[in-house]
This record gives C-alpha cells, structure tokens and sequence, in this order.
C-alpha cells in the first residue's frame, strides 16, 4: 500500500501526534516496558497504516537506526510487533496489528505454563507443608487460576470483538 497524506495522517498536527505517542509511551514504561520499545510501539500505533520503516521511525522519533533495531528485536520477541518486507525492496517494514494486545496477552499463556511446571516441581521439593512450600502453592494456585481466567476472558473478547467490529 503506497503510503499518502491521508494513510499516514501527515495532515494531522506533528506536535500534537508526538505528544501522544512520547505520552502513551511514558505510560507504557511506567508499566514496565523499556523506554526505547515503548517509544517505537506508541509510534506504530498511532500511524494510520499500522506500519514503518526503520528509517521512518527513526526520523519520527529522532533516534538512530540502531536503536530502532533494538527496540523492534524486543517489540518482536514480546509479539506486539511484526516485520515484513516491502514488495521488491530490501527494507522492512515494521507493523502492529489491530489485535496486538490479544496476541501478547495469549502468549503469556505459554510463560504461565512454564511457571506453573516449576512452581509444582519446587512445592515437590520444599514440601507442601513447609512455609515456603505452601508460599509456592499458593502462587501455583494463583497461576493456575489466572491461566483458566485468562483462557475465558480472551474467548469472551473474541466474541466482543465479533459483535463490536465484526468478522475480519
């Protein structure tokens, strides 16, 4: 998709767009999320195609290539973000999805099953009935729920998701 002034909400006000993105991405790092993936996720979001270049992101947020790297190579590993290349070219485009948070919040699925095996295997060897033992069962039985609530909740939100925005 060729890129204009009305896919890219060039018209819109550059101030009040960085604004929002340096805004959302302070929220994002108090929530734990480092500074520079923050910045670069906040950016994609707010381009109208989802998508842009290294280079793109990097004049938008005046920051080096390098450090767009960085950031996508984390945004990639954590699944808010994916790369693609453009048609006939040699760059890369870096887009995120309408669903994004769906599909980072699903695979955390995979972390909490890995915890749930470690925490059994350490309430195995501490002993159920020492206080550490049942500290570790209590957080292997707060996992467990989390993992069965947040199996439901996403099944709910595609439902939602259906009847707010309908089929994709």
């Amino acid at each position: 998709m060729r890129e204009t002034a009305e896919t890219t909400g060039r018209d819109r006000d550059p101030e009040a767009v960085s604004k929002f993105v340096e805004g959302f991405a302070a929220q994002l790092v108090e929530a734990g999320l480092q500074r520079m993936p923050a910045r670069v996720f906040a950016a994609l979001l707010a381009s109208d195609p989802g998508s842009l270049t290294s280079a793109e992101l990097g004049e938008q947020l005046q920051v080096s290539p390098a450090a767009v790297s960085g950031a996508v190579r984390y945004l990639s590993q954590q699944h808010m973000v994916s790369r693609e290349r453009e048609p006939g070219s040699r760059r890369e485009r870096y887009r995120v999805h309408s669903d994004q948070w769906y599909e980072a919040l699903t695979n955390r699925e995979t972390i909490l099953k890995r915890w749930e095996s470690a925490l059994s295997e350490g309430v195995a060897s501490l002993g159920a009935e020492t206080p550490a033992g049942r500290r570790m069962a209590e957080t292997l039985a707060f996992f467990e729920f989390l993992d069965g609530e947040l199996a439901a909740m996403m099944e709910r939100w595609r439902v939602h998701r259906e009847e707010t925005f309908g089929h994709r």
